[in-house]
């Protein structure tokens, strides 16, 4: 199996951010440094170290938290602002956000120590799907949405196409429900900018086959079973 793969599996960290940590030299390999991403080693036989600490199986767990505005998606933050660790609270097992949602977005945050998992679910060629609730400035037109659907030139680049319903307008405020399988950064804010409604609040109430259903802001709990195996099937584990 590829070095990158055991780390992502053993919790250590997401697959991206594990190649990351053997190309910096903090791996070793049976007493050998190993910086080379597509290594391969056998779990049960090779003795892998990270930092000069041994990996070994962890048991996953899988968080669900409707994350509340002014939050980082981070772990940790230089700047000291409050992050979804603060929000989840002290656990015994290290875990990080799947994807982020940004400071100003509320919602739906799936948090695991499952790397492989967390590397599927953010990696664009798995599509999965995301849906938010958008309030915008201004009353939203069909043509408006008709753009979006069919997806639109952002900072240079065309978005997929999106599902767009119309929940609510009136002359000043519009609510919409958006559903996207790109993960862009900003991206639902920028489409309907970009279009002439700007986003005055944004949460986003699905991932995959995850509902935010009425758990609370600042709120967390663990996926059910079927919540579990419901993502894994998605992504094809």
């Amino acid at each position: 199996m590829r070095l990158q793969k055991v780390l992502a599996r053993a919790g250590i960290a997401s697959r991206r951010k594990a190649i990351e940590i053997i190309e910096n030299g903090s791996v070793e390999v049976n007493g050998r440094v190993v910086t080379e991403k597509g290594f391969g080693v056998d779990i049960d036989k090779d003795k892998i170290t990270v930092a000069g600490k041994p990996i070994s199986a962890e048991k996953y767990i899988y968080i669900l938290l409707n994350k509340p505005k002014n939050c980082i998606s981070t772990v940790s933050d230089p700047n000291l602002r409050k992050t979804v660790m603060d929000v989840v609270g002290l656990i015994d097992k290290r875990v990080y956000p799947v994807g982020r949602l940004d400071k100003h977005t509320t919602g739906l945050l799936l948090m695991t120590n499952d790397g492989e998992l967390a590397y599927r679910l953010t990696h664009p060629k798995f599509g999965v799907e995301k849906t938010y609730e958008a309030l915008v400035k201004g009353s939203v037109t069909q043509h408006a949405i008709d753009k979006i659907k069919r997806g639109l030139f952002v900072d240079g680049k065309k978005t997929q196409r999106a599902k767009v319903d119309l929940l609510f307008k009136d002359k000043e405020k519009s609510r919409l429900k958006v559903k996207i399988h790109e993960g862009r950064k900003h991206q639902v804010r920028l489409m309907l900018l970009t279009v002439g409604f700007p986003v005055k609040q944004l949460k986003r109430v699905n991932f995959g086959n995850l509902s935010l259903g009425t758990l609370k802001v600042g709120s967390c709990r663990l996926l059910t079973v079927n919540e579990i195996s419901g993502l894994k099937k998605l992504v094809g584990l």
